[in-house]
């Protein structure tokens, strides 16, 4: 029988305060401001393991590396994705298409996307075309638009 494709979505939010570091994407972006996370708190790369689970049809990424489990404390998310991928390869599927949407007020993501969509494609075994990121500022409105969060939501389709 044919493997059909499957569709998942990811979203993770992080609160950011001074004295964290902000991750997105398996890049370290300068900003005065970072994610309260358990891990690293990179919201694009737990998004992305969220999505690929969720198409799996796994449990999510907070099953899978519980916030209360030392060994996790700090952790760089690039774990997370490596262990997605590994799952995905072990159900004989491979990435069909990757969409991102980073939301966060500042710093601008535009800098960064190039790298954001190298770390990706490599983590996933994926061509870089196979993988889009956008960044979309909240308008000033709420926690997202007076840069005290950042979210991400993730769309992926496995075939």
């Amino acid at each position: 029988m044919p493997i059909l494709p499957k569709i998942g979505h990811g979203f993770d939010l992080h609160r950011m305060e001074p004295g964290h570091h902000l991750v997105v994407g398996g890049v370290t972006i300068p900003h005065d401001r970072g994610c309260v996370a358990h891990s690293d708190g990179d919201v694009v790369y737990h998004a992305v393991v969220d999505a690929i689970l969720g198409a799996l049809g796994q449990e999510d990424i907070g099953q899978m590396f519980p916030d209360n489990e030392p060994q996790w404390k700090n952790a760089d998310s690039r774990v997370f994705v490596e262990e997605a991928a590994r799952r995905m390869q072990a159900a004989g599927v491979a990435i069909g298409n990757l969409d991102i949407t980073v939301i966060l007020q500042r710093p601008k993501l535009s800098p960064h996307k190039a790298q954001i969509k190298a770390n990706l494609a490599r983590l996933l075994g994926c061509s870089e075309a196979r993988v889009n990121i956008k960044g979309k500022t909240h308008e000033h409105v709420d926690a997202l638009g007076e840069n005290r969060a950042i979210a991400c939501h993730v769309v992926v389709l496995l075939g």
